[in-house]
C-alpha cells in the first residue's frame, strides 16, 4: 500500500537514518493531516497502539474493551525535521488536558499520548511536556494527561482510514488546539 499523498510505501521500510514517533491526539484522520503536510516527513500511516488485543480493528477500538488509542506513526528526516518541531505541531493540534477525549470525540482511544522508539526521545517528549503545561496553566488549562512511553506494538489501521481526509476532503475530525503556542 503507498500513502495516498506523497507515495510513499506504508511499510517498515524507510532509510536507515529516518527516525518514528507515534501520536495519538483524538481523531487519527486530521492528527495524519497535520504531520504528513510537513518538510521532512518521510510518511504517515494511521493505526492503533498502546492496547491489549492483538490486530485489532476499528470496530474493536471503537466498541470493545481494547485499550488501544488511535494514533498517527510518523517517519521523518531528521536532517530536515527536528523532533522538537513534530512535539510542537502534536501540542499545539489538539487539547492535552481533556484526558479520554478531545471535543465530542469520547472513549480511551482518544487519549493524548506520545510513543518513543528511544529513551533520548522519551526525555525530549517529557521536557516539552513540562514546557507546554506551564503555558497551559497560565491559560487556565488544567493539567496534560498525554501519556509518554517507550513505543508498544503499533497495529496499521485498515486502508480506508490511511490518508482519509485526502481521499474525503469534507470529512469530519473534531480535533481542535487550545490556541497556546509553544516554542521549543
Amino acid at each position: 500500500m503507498n500513502h495516498f499523498v506523497n507515495q510513499n510505501p506504508i511499510d517498515n521500510n524507510y532509510p536507515e537514518k529516518f527516525k518514528r514517533i507515534i501520536f495519538g491526539a483524538g481523531c487519527f484522520w486530521g492528527v495524519e493531516k497535520k504531520f504528513w503536510q510537513l518538510d521532512g516527513v518521510w510518511i504517515t500511516s494511521v493505526g492503533y497502539s498502546g492496547g491489549d488485543t492483538e490486530n485489532p480493528t476499528y470496530e474493536d477500538v471503537c466498541y470493545k474493551d481494547t485499550n488501544h488509542v488511535e494514533v498517527v506513526e510518523v517517519i521523518y528526516d531528521p536532517s530536515i525535521i527536528f523532533l522538537n518541531d513534530l512535539l510542537k505541531v502534536f501540542w499545539e493540534c489538539h487539547d492535552p488536558t481533556q484526558g479520554m477525549r478531545q471535543g465530542n470525540d469520547r472513549g480511551t482511544q482518544y487519549r493524548s499520548v506520545i510513543f518513543c522508539d528511544t529513551q533520548e526521545d522519551i526525555d525530549r517528549s517529557r521536557n516539552s511536556k513540562k514546557i507546554y503545561e506551564e503555558i497551559l496553566k497560565e491559560a487556565s488549562y488544567g493539567s496534560i494527561t498525554t501519556e509518554i512511553a517507550i513505543s508498544p506494538k503499533y497495529y496499521l489501521a485498515e486502508e480506508y482510514h490511511q490518508q482519509y481526509l485526502a481521499k474525503n476532503p469534507n470529512g469530519y475530525c473534531g480535533i481542535g488546539g487550545t490556541g497556546c503556542s509553544i516554542s521549543l
